[in-house]
């Protein structure tokens, strides 16, 4: 060969590549290797291929999506895919995608050299469709590649807080559960029927200083209630009293008088409309009854 045709060897089984590596590199290929599509697809983009060689069950994208996308974006570029999980549904995605092969495992040295040989001679078809433009097939090939790439981005970003989170929470929940079982233990203890007894011996023994302090301070006012009680009661024993207690009597009414003069005007012509409309009302039931 008068130059170095560039092979991309996808499989997630690293002695696959290298076995493609040890019969191809001293034939005149250069070998590269991907560990699964999304892989192959960035390398694609950045450098030129000659072959694409492709496993059929990887995890992610499987291989025969895999050689739909190149042919749709690339369509010179020729695909080969390689199994050991081959159908007739895979075999027929396979051409309908464009293929140059369909190899199942085991395979040998000869097979591979063999299927790069002719998938290289072989005349790449083309489908008589209106096919995507060159720039707007990489772009969704860019967009659907960065789908799971996002994904795990954001698993990555995400990793720290999820076990900040563990590590804050687990301590209240450890500590939630501990006082939720010494708490049902409590309640079915004899401690916890006695606790009502408990508690109010407690509050009697904390409200006691407060109970003396109102006695100390109610007691002069009391005392000196009942001194006067008792000394009003002897004054109004004596003639004096009586006759302190009728003066009194007096000054009260006097000092009673008007309002209660003004009482009897404000309430007269209201009692006095009352009885009116009281004995119209007789009279119009005695009249509606002889009738």
């Amino acid at each position: 060969m008068s130059a170095l045709r560039k092979v991309l060897v996808v499989d997630d089984d690293a002695v696959v590549g290298k076995s493609f590596n040890r019969v191809l590199s001293n034939k005149g290929y250069i070998v590269t290797t991907a560990q699964n599509a999304h892989e192959a697809l960035k390398q694609i983009r950045e450098q030129e291929f000659d072959l694409v060689f492709t496993d059929i069950k990887m995890p992610g994208m499987d291989g025969v999506e895999l050689a739909e996308r190149v042919t749709a974006s690339q369509p010179w570029i020729p695909v080969v895919i390689i199994t050991g999980f081959g159908t007739t549904e895979n075999e027929t995605r396979a051409k309908a995608a464009g293929v140059s092969d369909f190899m199942r495992k085991p395979l040998s040295p000869e097979m591979i050299e063999e299927s790069a040989a002719h998938a290289l001679r072989a005349p790449v078809l083309t489908v008589v469709t209106a096919q995507p433009s060159a720039t707007v097939a990489e772009v969704r090939v860019e967009l659907l590649e960065k789908e799971g790439g996002f994904k795990s981005t954001a698993l990555l970003l995400a990793a720290p807080f999820i076990g900040l989170a563990y590590a804050l929470m687990l301590p209240l929940v450890g500590i939630a559960m501990l006082a939720w079982i010494g708490g049902k233990a409590f309640l079915q203890s004899q401690v916890a029927k006695n606790a009502p007894r408990y508690l109010k011996n407690v509050a009697l023994f904390l409200a006691a200083p407060f109970i003396g302090l109102v006695y100390a301070m109610l007691l002069p006012v009391v005392g000196m209630s009942v001194l006067l009680w008792s000394a009003c009661k002897a004054l109004l024993a004596t003639s004096k009293g009586k006759k302190a207690l009728g003066y009194l009597r007096n000054v009260g009414k006097l000092a009673a008088a008007p309002f209660i003069g003004l009482a009897f005007a404000v309430l007269l012509p209201f009692a006095g409309t009352a009885m009116l409309v009281w004995v119209g009302s007789k009279a119009l039931v005695a009249a509606k009854q002889t009738a």
